[in-house]
């Protein structure tokens, strides 16, 4: 068994490891760490772990073979200079630290998204787990890349549930707002523009256009997102490129029928459907933002990084009604 610590213990993501790790049989959770909640009872923060274990928030880091950085965009660079890390310990940042700036004091992040980078995750000690929005919009569009098909703007709409803007509360986090609302915000400014664009650049071999609006939900979990751009493939070669690229994949599907947000919510699948409508090619993407998102991912690169099982723990079922 491996012994994972994880920092910022009370956050979205960090509760979502939390619930898939008690179960993983590979697994020993030593330290999980919270300044604000050193010394309680991590089931009186997550309560839905009562009876689950009995494990303690704490504000020193134990020794451990997998670290996860469940921290705020940008302290992930903080906690490592501030903290002894041994040499031997793999690190899992869930933050945007290292996503476009994968070098850092001799470290080097490999973009832990598996679907494509699967062979590098397994040979690394470092990895940055992508970002929610990025993994789907990614998944519903990087096959294209791949294939070359990418010769024109790509134009996306995805909608989110309140969870991906954290635990911390905002204005526009409130009950009161998200309830029967649907709103826009950062539009095309979005933070996982820079990654979308990158890696789809890398894949492609050429630079790639995103033009990405963000849309809050009046949902709690999930992201669905609507893909098109044109493109000269057909309907049927499209697909088969989409079920070629993915029919190794145990987390990705591509549907023949539409999809809806129930089919993924609370699973670390990813959903894709294909049309073509005139010379527009249009996907369907979706995922849960805290699981194939977030933590699901970031356990399904601990898989991959320490030999198990790439589904160990991750088969999880989808509350379809």
């Amino acid at each position: 068994m491996i012994k994972v610590a994880i920092a910022g213990g009370t956050g979205y993501t960090a509760g979502e490891l939390l619930r898939i790790l008690v179960n993983h049989p590979e697994v020993e959770i030593g330290s999980v760490l919270s300044t604000t909640s050193a010394g309680k009872e991590i089931s009186s923060f997550h309560t839905d772990l009562l009876g689950e274990t009995d494990i303690r928030f704490t504000d020193t880091l134990e020794p451990a073979d997998v670290l996860f950085l469940c921290l705020g965009h940008g302290l992930s660079r903080e906690f490592i200079d501030t903290h002894d890390i041994p040499a031997g310990c793999h690190i899992i940042d869930l933050g945007n630290d290292f996503r476009t700036e994968p070098d850092y004091k001799g470290m080097h992040f490999v973009y832990g998204l598996p679907e494509f980078y699967q062979s590098e995750i397994a040979k690394t000690k470092y990895v940055a787990n992508p970002g929610c929005f990025a993994t789907c919009i990614q998944l519903g569009s990087a096959p294209l890349a791949k294939a070359g098909l990418i010769n024109d703007e790509i134009h996306v709409t995805a909608i989110t549930g309140s969870t991906g803007a954290g635990r911390k509360l905002s204005d526009t986090g409130h009950f009161s707002y998200r309830n029967n609302n649907i709103s826009v915000y950062k539009s095309f400014t979005h933070q996982h523009l820079a990654e979308i664009c990158d890696n789809l650049g890398k894949l492609s071999g050429k630079e790639v256009k995103v033009n990405f609006v963000p849309m809050r939900g009046d949902f709690t979990r999930g992201i669905f997102a609507s893909i098109y751009t044109k493109c000269e493939a057909s309907e049927d070669e499209a697909i088969a490129i989409y079920k070629e690229f993915y029919k190794d994949s145990p987390f990705v599907f591509v549907s023949d029928q539409p999809i809806s947000l129930k089919q993924v919510v609370n699973t670390n699948k990813a959903l894709i459907n294909i049309a073509k409508h005139g010379e527009y090619l249009h996907i369907t993407s979706e995922i849960d933002n805290l699981l194939k998102g977030a933590s699901g991912q970031a356990v399904e690169n601990m898989n991959i990084m320490m030999g198990y099982e790439r589904t160990c723990a991750l088969k999880l079922k989808a509350p379809l009604f």
